[in-house]
C-alpha cells in the first residue's frame, strides 16, 4: 500500500535505521513533516560497504530533494536482517509491507519462472553484455511479466552484481573437479540444476552464511562474483578462485505495483529518471570492483585460474534444453535474439 506520513510512522519508526542522511519522519521538522507525502522503505541484500547500498542511498537523497521533500525512503542493508532473507523480503514486497526492494533473478524466479533466464549459465560474455540484454526487449519481456504478479519494474533497473565465480578449498579446472562437492548457492532452480549437471551437491544457504558454511564444512565451494569474496572475507575460508563466469548476476529493483500506481506522475518520473542514473553508476562501479579485486584477493593467499569453459557447457547440454522448454519459446527466443547465445 502507499504510505502516508501517520500510516509509515504507526508501522515503521521503531524499526527505521540511519543509512542515509534522509530524514527519519517521526524526527522531522514541522515543516520537513508537512511536505512528506509518501514514506517508503527499501531493502536490499548487500552490506553497508557495497556499491548498491551506496547508490541506492544516493538515489533516494536525490529523489527526495527533486521532489521538494514529498517522497522519502529509507534504505536498509541486509535486508534489515529480516528473518528468511531475500524469501521473506520478496514475500513483504509482494504483499506491500515494503515497497522497494533489489533482488536476483533466480529468486525472482521462485514467483516468477522467466525471471529465472537472468542466470542461464553461460548466456552473457560479460557484465556489459548483461546490462545490453536487460535494457533491452528481453528486460522489457520480464517487467510485463512482473506486473502480473503485482511488482513493478523499471527499464533501466537492473543493478549489477556481476560475473559469477567458484570460489573453494580445492583447485576446479574441469567439471570433473566439481564432482562430489557441497556446492553453496542462492535460492534459485536453474542455479542448483547447474551444478548437479557438474556432480555438485547444491545446497541453499543465505549469503550472510556463507563464511561460516564453508568453515564449518556445511559447503565446500560457493560461486558469486569477486565482491562477495571480498566483504564476506571469503579469503580466510578458501585458497582457490575458478574464474568460471559461469553465470551473470544481477539486482533488479523493484517496486510494489499498487503503491508505484498510486504514485502521481511527476514523482513516478523523478524516481525513474535517479533508477536509470544510479543503476548505470553502479554498474560501473561494481565491474571496477570485480576487476581490480582479482589482483587484491590474490595478494590475500587465493589462487586463481580460469578454466577453459567448453567442457562445462558441453556438460549443460540437458540443462539447456529443460530450461528452454521451461522458459518458454518468447522468452528463449529474446534470449537468443539479446545475446547470441545458442545453448
Amino acid at each position: 500500500m502507499s504510505l502516508t506520513r501517520r500510516s509509515f510512522v504507526a508501522a515503521a519508526v521503531g524499526s527505521l535505521t540511519a543509512f542515509s542522511r534522509l530524514p527519519d519522519v517521526a524526527a522531522a521538522s514541522p515543516r520537513q513533516s508537512r511536505d512528506v507525502e509518501f514514506a517508503f522503505r527499501q531493502y536490499h541484500n548487500q552490506t553497508p560497504t557495497s556499491s548498491l547500498h551506496k547508490r541506492l542511498v544516493e538515489l533516494w537523497e536525490a529523489v527526495y530533494e527533486e521532489s521538494n521533500h514529498r517522497l522519502v525512503c529509507k534504505v536498509f542493508a541486509q535486508n534489515n536482517n529480516i528473518q528468511g532473507s531475500d524469501p521473506a523480503a520478496l514475500e513483504a514486497l509482494v504483499n506491500g509491507d515494503i515497497q522497494f526492494f533489489t533482488l536476483m533473478g533466480g529468486i525472482l524466479g521462485t514467483v516468477m519462472p522467466v525471471a529465472e533466464v537472468q542466470q542461464v549459465p553461460y548466456a552473457f560474455r560479460s557484465a556489459a553484455h548483461a546490462h545490453q540484454a536487460m535494457d533491452g526487449p528481453l528486460g522489457a519481456y520480464l517487467i510485463e511479466e512482473m506486473a502480473a504478479k503485482g511488482i513493478h519494474g523499471f527499464r533501466v533497473g537492473a543493478f549489477d552484481n556481476g560475473m559469477r565465480e567458484i570460489t573453494s578449498n580445492t583447485r576446479i579446472a574441469t567439471p570433473a573437479d566439481l564432482a562430489g562437492l557441497k556446492m553453496r548457492v542462492p535460492a534459485g532452480q536453474l542455479v542448483a540444476d547447474t551444478f548437479k549437471a557438474f556432480g555438485c551437491e547444491p545446497v541453499t544457504i543465505n549469503s550472510d552464511s556463507i563464511y561460516a558454511a564453508l568453515k564449518d564444512g556445511r559447503a565446500d565451494a560457493q560461486e558469486n562474483p569477486l565482491t562477495l569474496a571480498d566483504q564476506f572475507k571469503l579469503y580466510e575460508v578458501v585458497k582457490y578462485v575458478a574464474m568460471t563466469d559461469h553465470m551473470w548476476s544481477g539486482f533488479n529493483l523493484l517496486a510494489h505495483l499498487p503503491t508505484w500506481q498510486r504514485l502521481p506522475s511527476d514523482l513516478q518520473a523523478i524516481v525513474d529518471r535517479n533508477v536509470a542514473k544510479h543503476v548505470k553508476l553502479q554498474r560501473q562501479d561494481q565491474i571496477a570492483a570485480n576487476t581490480r579485486l582479482r589482483a587484491e584477493l590474490a595478494t590475500r593467499g587465493l589462487a586463481f585460474n580460469t578454466p577453459d569453459p567448453a567442457p562445462f557447457k558441453k556438460q549443460l547440454a540437458g540443462v539447456y534444453a529443460t530450461w528452454k522448454e521451461k522458459l518458454g519459446s518468447k522468452c528463449w527466443r529474446l534470449l537468443e535474439e539479446s545475446t547470441g547465445f545458442r545453448g
